[in-house]
């Protein structure tokens, strides 16, 4: 691909870009020619969320560009396991799961970013052939530990009751990573998500200390760190009613995607848009001045549409036109984007007592609805809840509002029927 000048203005200006090690540096690399850069993931999961897909959107700016990127999969590093602001330990992953999450990843990451101009490296590779005490003279010997518990995503630990000798060798595993990166492939820009800060520091320190010790002139390493995509109150952005809002699979549903963006705080959707936005930022603001809603509209759409492709959000708004215009219940029972739950009729009768009859040659029984409802753990987790719901008027079926939690719904085999939470969460359950 071209090289193109203007990368370091186009992150900064849209709000990519938390912290530099070297600002001035950076921006002259990136200005004077093509970089080779790296962003790294442990393998904890075999799928990626939102977060994951925030770093890997920098990737592919960057790669825009004409710049040249390093997708490095942990699978050394998950092994330990980052205890950056963490309270506690996480769980040893075993040979096994890394192997199958290291799979899963590598497929993920193949979606988002260009392969043309992207390699994928493993850094086990380079990791489980050298012996302990080989590392630890070529790099632990570089690391001063009052300086590695100074920084601000070990405090926590500390103050919880401290790190574990094993946990602390991560940073110095990151560290040499960058190191290694530089040696085979010219690497000179780490990317990182501002958690991670203080392990990309520790590898450009490292590069530092390391050339100096040797005698060996070392290009100048950078770090970069994106901020974490948080919502207004400070959590991770991407936690809903579901669970983690995941980019891949099964469990990424375009529809979920849409929704959980169009719903966001206001006051974050002027740089939602600016990070995934197709706007120019001066057109940003007027929109979000003039119409918040339609500016709500135009991030989900490009969200979703980033993720899950343009046929997937085109969709996802005729989907939601329908729900939201009232058009037919059915229409929107045979959209296949629409969230689904199914279960067997007969199952249901055992369960819950119900008496069959055969009328018109359809089998039904009598339920009560909040029975009926009370199975659909993908968007109610109580009969206490469901309850609350309906004496606020918040559930419908088929486009009837359950006025009381004594009604009853009939149960009938082959049936569709759409439940609607609140006002913007629906579920189709199908009965078969």
């Amino acid at each position: 691909m071209e090289f193109k000048q203007g990368a370091f203005k186009f992150l900064k200006e849209r709000g990519f870009i938390k912290q530099l090690t070297h600002e001035k540096e950076t921006k002259e690399m990136l200005d004077a020619r093509p970089v080779t850069f790296y962003f790294g993931i442990d393998p904890t999961a075999d799928n990626l969320h939102i977060g994951h897909f925030f770093g890997l959107r920098v990737f592919k700016i960057l790669q825009d560009f004409g710049h040249k990127g390093i997708l490095l999969i942990g699978n050394a590093t998950a092994a330990i396991g980052d205890p950056s602001f963490k309270n506690e330990m996480r769980k040893m992953m075993t040979a096994e799961e890394l192997k199958e999450n290291s799979k899963g990843i590598e497929k993920v990451v193949k979606k988002f970013i260009n392969m043309d101009t992207a390699t994928i490296v493993y850094n086990a590779d380079w990791t489980n052939n050298r012996t302990y005490l080989d590392f630890m003279r070529e790099v632990g010997s570089h690391f001063n530990v009052n300086r590695m518990l100074s920084f601000e995503n070990y405090k926590n630990r500390l103050t919880e009751g401290g790190l574990t000798f094993f946990e602390m060798g991560y940073m110095l595993m990151q560290a040499y990573d960058f190191i290694h990166l530089n040696n085979e492939f010219g690497c000179t820009l780490q990317l990182c998500g501002s958690d991670q800060w203080a392990n990309v520091v520790a590898g450009v320190e490292l590069g530092r200390k390391m050339s100096l010790k040797n005698g060996k002139e070392r290009p100048q390493l950078v770090g970069l760190s994106t901020p974490l995509l948080t919502n207004k109150d400070g959590t991770k952005m991407g936690k809903t009613e579901k669970g983690t809002l995941w980019v891949h699979g099964e469990n990424a549903k375009p529809f979920d995607f849409y929704q959980y963006f169009i719903n966001v705080d206001d006051a974050e959707v002027e740089q939602l848009l600016k990070f995934f936005g197709d706007m120019t930022v001066q057109e940003i603001a007027p929109l979000i001045t003039k119409d918040i809603r339609e500016a709500k509209k135009k991030l989900a759409y490009d969200v979703t549409k980033l993720v899950h492709g343009k046929e997937a959000a085109d969709e996802v708004v005729e989907t939601t036109r329908k729900m939201f215009y009232k058009k037919e219940v059915t229409d929107i029972l045979n959209d296949p984007s629409v969230p689904m739950a199914a279960f067997l009729y007969t199952d249901l009768v055992i369960a819950f007592d119900l008496k069959t009859v055969k009328e018109d040659k359809v089998l039904k029984a009598e339920m009560k609805v909040v029975d009926f409802l009370s199975v659909l753990h993908e968007i109610f987790f109580s009969k206490r809840e469901i309850r609350d719901l309906i004496e606020n008027g918040g559930i419908t079926i088929d486009a009837k509002k359950i006025e009381s939690t004594d009604e009853t719904i009939d149960l009938i085999y082959r049936k569709d029927y759409l439940v609607k939470k609140g006002k913007k969460t629906f579920l189709k359950v199908i009965v078969k």
